[in-house]
């Protein structure tokens, strides 16, 4: 399976961490950064990840923040893309079995690095187990599509000044 990892300044020890993990059990790992401690703005590494897992040319995605909050919602903006926070396993096995979850998101601030490693194996090892689950995630993608259309191409959402 190939993964995506990438992270933001406050995940980068973690990220590496998880790199050598994953390599150990022969996962091929594409690294998005960051690439060291020096500050950066962790949507440009989400998006990155989410667009890469939604033109198939990765499988699934881990990112790492502070909280994990940030780059889920980043992440979850791509088109197509979902993105769960866990820090535990039944929730990164759930995300998987129940939700098709492409991309796990976790917080250096919030977990310890060797839950870290069972909570990323537990969503790598899930898949997903269809049934209800199925349906429920038609949905969202028909209301996803819906919502697309209702925005228009020129979208411009900076701050105006009056």
């Amino acid at each position: 399976m190939k993964v995506a990892i990438g992270c933001d300044h406050h995940g980068f020890a973690y990220k590496e961490e998880l790199k050598q993990f994953l390599h150990e059990r022969q996962y091929e790992v594409i690294d998005y950064g960051c690439y060291s401690c020096e500050a950066v703005d962790y949507p440009d590494v989400a998006f990155q990840v989410a667009m890469d897992i939604r033109k198939g040319e990765v499988e699934r995605g881990i990112l790492i923040c502070g909280t994990g909050i940030g780059v889920a919602i980043a992440a979850g903006k791509v088109p197509g893309i979902r993105a769960a926070l866990c820090h535990d396993t039944y929730s990164a096995e759930r995300a998987q079995k129940s939700n098709n979850a492409q991309v796990l998101t976790m917080g250096a601030k919030v977990i310890g690095i060797e839950t870290a490693k069972k909570v990323v194996e537990a969503f790598l090892n899930s898949s997903f187990a269809g049934g209800n689950s199925a349906r429920k995630l038609q949905k969202i993608s028909e209301r996803e599509q819906e919502f697309l259309k209702d925005i228009p191409a020129t979208d411009d959402v900076s701050p105006k000044c009056s």
